[in-house]
């Protein structure tokens, strides 16, 4: 009798806990609603493909700059299996059985390799993050986990931090911040006087 009622203490504190987990994440995506707004609509159009289709696992998004800030509006917060490709106008990331996410081309701020992201850990370099803002002005990261980790060099090439897309040039604005001291050129580099 003793074994009965212990197993139905730890089932209902079990069903207790699940229950209290689901009203947090369900407040979570009521607060946030204000914030995140809604996502971009996909474009008909959204002109030539310029790289991928690639696959992997959309980890989820997060407010910036929190890694662990996870989005909970809609079923974005929501992990599954993804192709993501770059396109003219922006990234699309299809992801079965959930909404595709859109990102345009100009609200990218950043695109980089992290350890974690979602509460998703993983090794160095192992989750390709875009930074964007959505329509509401709030920005957030989503991250994916590629199958083929050496494709992301050429994604983060589109970094817009890093090269002036449109022409390929990478300017010194685009790659030091302020108090980052430029790289020395050529002509800067001092000279071994023992030569």
């Amino acid at each position: 009798m003793n074994s009965i009622v212990i197993i139905a203490i730890v089932i209902v504190a079990w069903g207790g806990i699940v229950g209290l987990m689901l009203l947090g994440w369900r407040n979570r995506g009521r607060r946030q609603q204000d914030v995140i707004g809604a996502f971009p609509d996909v474009p008909t159009d959204p002109g030539a493909l310029l790289l991928g289709p690639d696959t992997g696992v959309y980890v989820g998004s997060t407010v910036a700059p929190s890694w662990q800030d996870r989005v909970a509006v809609g079923d974005y917060g929501d992990r599954a299996s993804a192709e993501f490709s770059n396109f003219d106008t922006g990234i699309l990331i299809s992801r079965s059985g959930a909404n595709p996410i859109w990102i345009p081309r100009e609200s990218i701020t950043a695109i980089r390799t992290e350890r974690g992201l979602a509460g998703k850990v993983m090794t160095a370099d192992g989750v390709l993050v875009i930074r964007w803002t959505l329509p509401s002005g709030t920005e957030i990261d989503s991250g994916l986990r590629g199958d083929d980790k050496l494709r992301y060099p050429e994604w983060t090439a589109l970094d817009p931090r890093a090269s002036d897309v449109r022409g390929g040039m990478t300017t010194e604005s685009d790659t030091t911040t302020p108090g980052d001291a430029a790289a020395p050129t050529a002509d800067e580099t001092p000279k071994d006087d023992h030569s």
